[in-house]
């Protein structure tokens, strides 16, 4: 009988070859380094594609905030913090893909240079063949829970606080010498920046209400920062504004004049949360008022799917397992089955999200989410073990022993 785990058909080697029960146990030691070394292998070379995936989607999504380096003085470092907290979310999607590719990758080398033939000789079970990617397909799915559950919602919360910041308090983003610099209903004009940041030759331009727009100019002034966020002094200036009824204009001269030039006086901590920064259980029972009527539907569908995703990292182990593993050798190559794995993983993963915009609309959909995510594992599993080149070796040696 075929035992699980690193272990050999001792029947089947016993009864060929003339070797005591000691050589026999002997081969257990080997198969044990072999579960390690694989499932060494494939940890590094899915720890380099994960980087490498990573780094393109966060080039790709970091020049976005490119044009606040170049034109409005973001310092790099805040760059690199901003975008930085964006890589979790990117992150919990890479990881089911990563794995999947390393899987699909090993074996099939491993299919190539006739090794998977050698371990099936040596003894090696269906199991101790897979166990290896179960193994790291499980590891990637309890990390990618610690992702869903616990840090992508913080990291996505300090990232919003971040950008309300730079949006509110940063000086040097918000004014720039030289250009005209719009902020919400005001355009600010700064001809220079002295030292210690006085500002000089300022003009102000109010449109946040638009019945009643006004024009500021100063000689100089200064940049300050208060409770309710960043004001600019302005000193020894005019204040001009046309009445729209009679397009008369009337002139205010000032020495001194303080405009509020924050975007919004909201306390950040007060301030309406997305579905990202909210965690799973605020998600499941979303409820007015913390969260509108028109997005409890959407934030429910979120939170669904931040139980779901992770499991897509054990399906889409399965599902180039089923492939490749469960198959015999060909000699003409294994195109058509790397090319299959692959299109069944694409189609899982469109239909994923498929399914989640519309149980976002619809929240009696959210059921097929659980279906989609489990449905390529359960069926993968079958297969790997169940397929039919398993089963016709196992007739064939259900056959010899008879």
């Amino acid at each position: 009988m075929p035992t699980f785990g690193n272990s050999v058909r001792f029947e089947g080697i016993c009864e060929q070859f003339p070797v005591s029960v000691s050589d026999c146990l002997s081969i257990i030691r080997p198969m044990n380094r072999l579960t390690r070394y694989m499932l060494k292998q494939q940890l590094i070379l899915m720890v380099f594609v994960t980087l490498g995936l990573l780094c393109v989607i966060w080039l790709s999504q970091s020049l976005r905030f490119v044009e606040m380096i170049v034109n409005r003085g973001l310092s790099v470092s805040v760059f690199l913090q901003l975008t930085s907290l964006l890589l979790p979310s990117f992150l919990a999607i890479i990881l089911p893909i990563s794995l999947f590719f390393v899987v699909v990758f090993t074996y099939n080398k491993l299919i190539q240079d006739r090794e998977l033939i050698v371990m099936r000789s040596a003894g090696l079970s269906q199991w101790a063949l897979v166990k290896p990617t179960l193994m790291l397909a499980v590891m990637t799915a309890g990390f990618g829970y610690f992702l869903t559950l616990f840090y992508l919602p913080y990291s996505y919360q300090q990232f919003k606080e971040l950008q309300f910041s730079i949006r509110n308090d940063f000086s040097s983003v918000l004014l720039q010498e030289g250009s005209f610099t719009d902020l919400d209903g005001l355009t600010v004009y700064v001809r220079e920046v002295g030292r210690d940041n006085e500002l000089l030759g300022i003009l102000v331009h109010d449109s946040r209400n638009q019945n009643k727009q006004s024009t500021m100019m100063a000689k100089h002034g200064a940049l300050v920062r208060t409770d309710e966020g960043p004001r600019i002094v302005l000193l020894d200036g005019n204040r001009q504004e046309v009445n729209p009824d009679d397009g008369t204009m009337s002139i205010l001269y000032f020495d001194r004049y303080a405009v509020d030039i924050a975007h919004t006086a909201e306390d950040p901590t007060l301030r309406y949360r997305d579905a990202r920064e909210r965690n799973v259980f605020n998600l499941l029972t979303a409820m007015p008022p913390n969260i509108t009527q028109r997005d409890i539907a959407p934030f429910r569908a979120e939170g669904h799917d931040r139980l779901i995703s992770p499991l897509y990292a054990i399906g889409f182990a399965c599902i180039a397992l089923a492939f490749l593993v469960s198959s015999s050798f060909s000699r003409r190559g294994q195109n058509g089955r790397l090319l299959a794995a692959i299109g069944v993983m694409v189609l899982s993963q469109a239909i994923a999200i498929a399914i989640k915009n519309l149980a976002a609309k619809n929240p009696d959909l959210i059921p097929l989410m659980y279906v989609n995510a489990l449905l390529p594992l359960v069926l993968g599993l079958y297969w790997t073990f169940h397929g039919p080149q398993i089963r016709a070796k196992r007739a064939a040696g259900e056959e010899a022993k008879v």
